[in-house]
């Protein structure tokens, strides 16, 4: 599932409506729905923060989901890929 799905799903399913997240993480209501229906990359890491966090999100799941590494991994990504290399080999 791409982010824009996910996060719509997570938001209905919180009862949030589309203005008041938007309004909640400071952001237009205009950009938020072109996320959710996939007119728009996932937002910066600030945003999509902001956004886990009034959903009550899993940040890990969030940036899963958005195919892309949370921020304190991004600091490290050496030390990812090695840990990921590692685990493959245990695994195989």
């Amino acid at each position: 599932m791409a982010y824009g799905s996910y996060i719509r799903r997570k938001r209905e399913a919180a009862g949030i409506p589309l203005r008041e997240l938007a309004q909640r993480i400071d952001i237009s209501p205009a950009y938020w729905s072109r996320i959710e229906r996939e007119m728009e990359k996932p937002p910066k890491d600030e945003l999509m923060e902001k956004a886990a966090r009034v959903l009550g999100l899993d940040l890990d799941e969030v940036f899963i989901e958005a195919r892309r590494l949370p921020p304190d991994m991004q600091k490290d990504v050496a030390g990812v890929v090695r840990a990921y290399r590692k685990l493959q080999k245990q695994e195989d």
